[in-house]
């Protein structure tokens, strides 16, 4: 192991010792399945803030978004723009009636709990419609965190990307399997302060290393003008309709994240919804803008050193040219940050998909929660295992990965997230279309090529599915008076 290398794994050794800490804690203090789910609805505004917003971003924030900026320039910012879009409408419109609705109708901790209440479906399939649906594609996205763990690794150390893989895997298992999800959120706050900080000091450092702004955009300039034009893309084409949209609509995903929106469920009370989500949104507009810039700045700093394929490692090659190795480590454990953030949540909500919506409804349905937590840690490492598996490919891209999934969640569960909260006339039936409609379309439409198939499949999913939820449900008879009083109430709730 090289001297640099050393120093680097002296603060990785520190920062995991933290996060296992952090997950034995709640290890000793969860004792109840809802602790272990959903944390007793006791999460206050500033952890429910920055675990929703670490967890939301990834890998993808240190290496996927600045990688697309140092190939494609601010084109990048189309993303950029419709996540923040999205998030803020998410927080404005959706945390607090979530928050209210999933209590009053009859406690639900999970999202598809919520689904079955809401609707009061005895037949189960919407629970386990959506379980199938939160298992396919959180494997993808639970590997694309992998992967980025395996090129961290594999960056800093020099080990083989097999290796690299199998130690990032093990890290986010072990304290997630401990501490449930007091231990991921707890864990997501320190996480997502580092990952704050460090997207916005290393392009800092790199401007300063240039000359400034000013020389860092002449550089540019040299390289490919086009870099520095927001309506076309690398290859100096204008950007199209086609592309523009399939890059803002990344921002509509974030109604149907499940990750993210148990965090609304798990908030101590709806009022902290908006202290939330002042803090969420700072967070997100300058580490958004912070990406881009690490991506921009890369590519004026490195040149086109990164085009072989590289591009996703930029951020690990500029802190590991601009600064010491002990500081270089824990500004690098900010990429394992966002990776644990996102895959240790996602494990979580896979888990409970196994233990509540399989195991506890379709085998034992008095299962003690000691019983139910042991599956869940079981769900857990199977779940993982198997993303894993997926994520063996060295070539694999944590860009793709993130947006097949992100889609496939966004078009399977965000129309009937937002038509469940706010139109009372919906359906159980208009709700189980929408899902299978929004989810299939996502899975076939990424398999096809050319055309109109280049467009994001999360729009045609979305749309297909919004479509359907209200042709369906207007069919079919109007709600149970129980269902509609239910509705009514959330409007004068105060939880």
């Amino acid at each position: 192991m090289t001297d640099y290398a050393l120093k680097v794994s002296i603060s990785f050794f520190i920062y995991l010792s933290i996060l296992v800490a952090i997950g034995y804690f709640f290890y000793k203090k969860t004792t109840t399945i809802s602790e272990y789910m959903l944390g007793e609805r006791q999460l206050n505004g500033w952890v429910t803030s920055l675990s929703a917003q670490a967890s939301d971003m990834s890998g993808w924030l240190l290496l996927g978004l600045p990688g697309y900026a140092y190939l494609s320039g601010f084109e990048a910012s189309w993303i950029a723009i419709g996540l923040a879009a999205g998030t803020y409408l998410n927080w404005k419109f959706v945390a607090k009636r979530l928050r209210q609705y999933t209590q009053i109708s009859n406690d639900s901790l999970t999202l598809s709990d919520f689904f079955e209440n809401r609707f009061r479906d005895k037949s189960k399939m919407l629970r386990i419609v959506s379980a199938i649906f939160i298992l396919v594609f959180f494997v993808f996205y639970t590997s694309s965190g992998f992967v980025a763990g395996g090129k961290l690794f594999n960056s800093i150390f020099g080990i083989s990307y097999f290796s690299a893989l199998t130690i990032g895997m093990i890290c986010v298992v072990t304290y997630t399997f401990l501490g449930g999800f007091l231990a991921v959120c707890w864990t997501d706050l320190f996480q997502g302060m580092l990952m704050f900080f460090t997207i916005l000091i290393v392009p800092f450092i790199a401007f300063k290393k240039m000359g400034g702004i000013d020389q860092t955009f002449d550089r540019l300039t040299d390289i490919n003008p086009e870099l520095l034009t927001f309506f076309t893309g690398m290859d100096g084409a204008p950007l199209g309709a086609m592309a523009l949209i399939s890059l803002i609509a990344w921002g509509l995903g974030y109604f149907g994240q499940p990750h993210i929106l148990v965090r609304f469920m798990a908030t101590k009370s709806s009022s902290e919804i908006k202290k939330a989500r002042i803090i969420a949104m700072t967070w997100v507009l300058l580490s958004l803008t912070g990406a881009i810039f690490v991506g921009l700045v890369g590519r004026a700093y490195l040149g086109e050193g990164l085009m072989n394929g590289a591009h996703e490692t930029v951020f690990m090659v500029l802190v590991h040219d601009l600064f010491y190795p002990l500081v270089a480590g824990f500004l690098l454990a900010a990429v394992l940050s966002a990776i644990m953030s996102t895959a240790d949540s996602q494990l979580l909500v896979a888990a409970s998909a196994v233990t509540e919506d399989f195991y506890r409804t379709l085998y034992k349905r008095n299962a003690t929660d000691k019983e139910l937590i042991t599956v869940s840690r079981i769900a857990i490492i199977i779940v993982a295992l198997i993303a894993y598996v997926i994520a063996l490919d060295p070539n694999s891209s944590v860009l793709d990965l993130v947006a097949y999934a992100w889609a496939g969640f966004g078009a399977a569960f965000g129309p009937i997230v937002l038509f469940s909260l706010f139109w009372k006339r919906m359906t159980r039936n208009g709700a189980l279309a929408g899902m299978i409609s929004g989810g299939l379309t996502v899975i076939i439409w990424k398999n096809l090529s050319g055309g109109i198939f280049e467009l994001y499949e999360i729009v045609p999913g979305f749309f297909l599915s919004s479509i359907l939820i209200i042709i369906v449900s207007l069919m079919g008879k109007e709600p149970e008076q129980e269902i509609q009083d239910e509705f009514d109430s959330v409007l004068t709730s105060k939880i």
